[in-house]
């Protein structure tokens, strides 16, 4: 029988949720690092029992964790994160130009093949891989030198925190950055491109549709068809039918087009999920009810999931890479909160389960389909 692992990132350490296929009894081990902060914890496609986790605290660092078994045991591995040559500059804040630091690990995404590739989107914003299971990272520097100068922290800092491999192309990989936009690249990350025409920031920018400086908060497509890309930007939910080369808006009826995380169904390329908040300077659901918005219809038509979850004086936020989705016939749907509930569908949405109600805040939640 197959099952499941939700691997879940906190404000005090990691977690690990299994269940079988029919998700309805779980087993919780953790806290692993305890009082850690956990960015981010994912698995390999190639290797599911191969495990990456990164490790951050204020007073002792960057550490990033590996483990070969499934998360019952891990190991330090490397966490020299240096930036290629001389960093140079960014914009920061204030319009001036700040020098490039390294804070810390957001986001790590395995390679689909090779269990010992991984890719790491840093904060300074920069991307870096691993093809020796985590032991030495080395930089891809021509995503900073694409016009990485005019690059500036959006209000959680300047983070690279999400990046998607194509399934169907190992040469091309897309990545997004707060507040500096989505980018492509063709050939491995040798070179990039802006992916952003049709992005309007008029509150940002003083140029509101600029070829960078976008915040956007992620993006979503499915394996089977990665020209098609979903968008959750600072203010609205967008498109693209052609790889990022144009954007077009997809709220359509949603209560607020303001939200960060934002994925795919795993069987239904058009069926896709986000989870709005009432604003910018509000992050928690609008009217204090707790819903998940699904689309059937690639955008513009969306209904609102609330079987399960709370509908009054529910004021928690969902971060960015708190939303996952497994390949199970029965597609799962998992996200975590800020208040440490993980909620659970088995049902492609229709039906919501806390699985978990009291862990610290909630960073992330990948999930593992298992043989």
């Amino acid at each position: 029988m197959s099952g499941v692992r939700v691997l879940v990132g906190t404000r005090k350490g990691a977690f690990i949720l299994t269940s079988d296929e029919n998700r309805k009894k779980w087993d919780i081990s953790g806290p692993h690092f305890a009082g850690w902060e956990i960015y981010h914890i994912n698995g390999s496609p190639a290797d599911p029992n191969r495990l990456y986790a990164s490790q951050s605290s204020g007073w002792f660092g960057q550490v990033i964790q590996r483990s070969d078994d499934g998360g019952k045991t891990w190991e330090p591995v490397g966490n020299n994160f240096a930036y290629e040559g001389t960093p140079g500059t960014h914009q920061w804040y204030d319009g001036t130009q700040h020098p490039w630091e390294f804070k810390r690990v957001w986001l790590l995404q395995p390679s689909h093949t090779h269990p010992d590739v991984v890719y790491a989107g840093v904060e300074d914003a920069a991307l870096f891989r691993t093809q020796d299971g985590g032991h030495t990272w080395q930089e891809l520097p021509a995503l900073r030198a694409t016009k990485g100068h005019l690059w500036q922290p959006g209000a959680g800092g300047m983070c690279l925190h999400t990046i998607l491999l194509d399934p169907t192309n190992p040469d091309r990989i897309f990545i997004a950055i707060s507040a500096a936009g989505a980018f492509r690249s063709d050939d491995g990350g040798a070179s990039w491109l802006p992916i952003n025409k049709g992005l309007i920031s008029p509150y940002e920018l003083p140029d509101a549709d600029a070829d960078v400086g976008h915040c956007v908060h992620g993006l979503a497509m499915h394996p089977s068809r990665s020209n098609v890309l979903f968008m959750q930007k600072h203010w609205d939910v967008m498109r693209s039918d052609n790889a990022g080369d144009l954007w077009h808006e997809i709220s359509g009826n949603l209560p607020t087009d303001f939200g960060f995380p934002i994925a795919v169904h795993a069987h239904e390329p058009e069926t896709i999920y986000v989870v709005p908040i009432k604003s910018d300077s509000e992050h928690y659901p609008p009217d204090g009810k707790l819903r998940v918005y699904r689309s059937r219809t690639g955008g513009d038509e969306w209904e609102a999931l609330t079987n399960g979850l709370p509908q009054s004086d529910c004021y928690v936020n969902i971060f960015r890479s708190a939303l996952a989705v497994d390949s199970l016939d029965s597609c799962g749907i998992y996200f975590g909160t800020t208040g440490g509930q993980v909620y659970v569908s088995a049902d492609s949405g229709d039906n919501w389960t806390a699985v978990a109600r009291d862990l610290p805040p909630v960073l992330s939640v990948e999930v593992q389909t298992l043989p």
